[in-house]
């Protein structure tokens, strides 16, 4: 049988827990944040590109190519139509065609590439040779090695997949799936005497 003194003590003990386990007066409880899965801001997407233009290659598979100017060299963009909210993940497939801006550059050997909306970026080495365009020394697919046939037409610049694995297939799917917009005109006269507009997102990282 529980006497009278063991029943208050028991009370007494509850409420001791209670008021422990509730916030102090005057504080409220930090709720958990999504913090760690917001989308960047434009300026950190802008900040990321600028730094990408700072690094080079790593030579995982195939020594870096020389750098010297060739027909593709330029920057492009393109808009995909997609309006679906990016699920957000801690490792999302890279190249993933989401919606949005996509921003990619050719230089001398190498390529740049991101994804405003998350800030999602890449690089490697390029060559070209004729129509064939060669990817590879991609920090996402090592030892993968891309092949497309490119071409300009109309201020655009439009890839065929020859072969490329990379990603399980996600790269040559993102960079085939619509024309680029050039952000520079072919026209020598149209650039000298202004007579040309960028795309909307050329601007933009």
């Amino acid at each position: 049988m529980w006497n009278v003194n063991k029943i208050s003590a028991l009370l007494i003990a509850a409420v001791l827990l209670a008021a422990s386990a509730s916030p102090a007066a005057g504080h409220t409880a930090t709720p958990i944040t999504t913090q760690e899965f917001q989308i960047p801001t434009s300026t950190s997407a802008n900040e990321r590109w600028v730094e990408l233009f700072d690094r080079t290659p790593f030579p995982f598979t195939t020594p870096l190519p020389s750098s010297h100017n060739t027909a593709i060299d330029g920057t492009y963009i393109k808009i995909n139509p997609r309006t679906a909210t990016p699920f957000p993940c801690r490792r999302c497939p890279d190249y993933a065609m989401e919606g949005g801006l996509w921003k990619i550059n050719f230089d001398e050997g190498i390529f740049r590439m991101i994804y405003s909306v998350s800030g999602w970026r890449s690089l490697g080495s390029f060559t070209v040779s004729g129509d064939r365009l060669t990817l590879f020394n991609d920090p996402n697919c090592i030892y993968d090695i891309g092949v497309y046939k490119w071409r300009l037409e109309e201020g655009q610049l439009i890839l065929t997949e020859i072969n490329d694995i990379c990603s399980i297939h996600l790269r040559a799917e993102n960079l085939s799936n619509q024309p680029w917009l050039s952000c520079q005109t072919s026209s020598v006269v149209d650039s000298v005497i202004g007579n040309w507009q960028a795309p909307a997102g050329c601007e933009e990282p």
